[in-house]
């Protein structure tokens, strides 16, 4: 897991350094390399790539689609650390839409621990005069479209083989990427390419040292270790982007962190009660 969240940051990394690219246009390289790596995974396996529920894998690949596009879009705009930060509020989003989606329950105490979450976004914002309140809003959309994906994914899990439902996301991206591209394209340059396709790579790396993770241990002993994202986002904003995180900044992170590793606890702790 520590080995996935370092894949995926340094995939925000290139984000980030390909700011002066559409945003769309990145979404567009990130998933088509993504989808030929799983298309070549299904024939390989003999796996019908096509799937049976075909709206419900469509809504999985609108929602991460967005998502996608969102963040993104954030990552290009906000500091590194910021804009990770923000998007790690899509676990609390995710128990709340699964109330409704999945018929599952919230327990009250997981309101406080999103809470003192969200009262760390808005100690960010007040302090960090590069986060305005349209992007703010734009990295918690972010996070709920994230939501609404992984309530998808959760509804296909014994419906769908994994890897036709990651396809379907990436195709849509995709096509979605090369659609909005036609109007809005600059030719990769040089350098700009080999980072473009480390893009991809590290996606691939990450998912794959993920899956592994949690299929070699319980997923509550392992997914907390998915906050460590933070520190790398933090860490390679200030190494290689000049980023600095004053005080309360770095108070409001960790109570983000804070928030959202309780929730996590209280989510495992109730799936063991209902055992």
């Amino acid at each position: 897991m520590l080995l996935a969240t370092f894949w995926f940051a340094c995939m925000n990394v290139i984000v980030k350094m390909l700011a002066h690219l559409p945003t769309m246009e990145l979404v567009f390289f990130r998933c088509g390399i993504a989808a030929f790596i799983g298309w070549y995974l299904l024939r390989k396996n003999k796996i019908n790539w096509w799937g049976r529920n075909r709206k419900l894998l469509i809504l999985r690949g609108l929602f991460g689609t967005l998502a996608l596009y969102t963040f993104f879009f954030t990552l290009q705009r906000m500091p590194l650390g910021t804009a990770v930060t923000i998007q790690y509020l899509s676990p609390f989003f995710t128990s709340f839409l699964a109330v409704f989606i999945l018929k599952e329950n919230m327990r009250p105490i997981q309101w406080v621990w999103f809470a003192l979450s969200f009262s760390g976004v808005l100690l960010i914002k007040g302090f960090n005069a590069s986060v305005s309140w349209w992007l703010l809003c734009l990295g918690i959309a972010s996070a709920i479209l994230s939501a609404l994906a992984y309530n998808m994914v959760r509804v296909l899990r014994e419906k769908e083989h994994p890897l036709v439902v990651v396809l379907h996301f990436q195709l849509f991206g995709w096509v979605a990427g090369a659609g909005f591209s036609l109007y809005d394209f600059r030719m990769p340059e040089g350098l700009e390419w080999a980072l473009l396709l480390l893009m991809g790579l590290f996606t691939q790396w990450g998912q794959e040292n993920l899956t592994r993770s949690l299929q070699a241990e319980p997923a509550n002993k392992v997914t907390i270790l998915n906050y460590t994202g933070v520190l790398y986002a933090m860490g390679f904003g200030y190494l290689l982007f000049g980023e600095s995180y004053g005080w309360p900044e770095l108070m409001g992170t960790l109570l983000v962190v804070a928030g959202m590793a309780l929730n996590i606890l209280s989510e495992n702790s109730k799936r063991r009660a209902s055992l």
